[in-house]
């Protein structure tokens, strides 16, 4: 004798139910001190500030960029 198994159905509400916690949400933006929004603890890549405080030059960044670029 084979093994006898009960299918159950799910109707369409009953998964619906299930999925409503699957929604995707926003990303939590920050706003800095010149008003530009970013993603928490992530570097600001206009200003290059991260908490207050100077990480990277952006400006020398872009100058040495552009020069790289004229000597190809």
């Amino acid at each position: 004798m084979g093994t006898m198994v009960n299918h159950m159905r799910h109707t369409r509400a009953h998964t619906a139910n299930r999925r409503s916690h699957h929604a995707l949400s926003k990303p939590g933006l920050a706003i800095d001190d010149a008003g530009n929004a970013t993603l928490r603890h992530h570097m600001n890549p206009v200003t290059g500030m991260y908490r207050g405080k100077q990480i990277i030059d952006v400006n020398k960044k872009t100058a040495v960029k552009a020069k790289a670029e004229k000597v190809k």
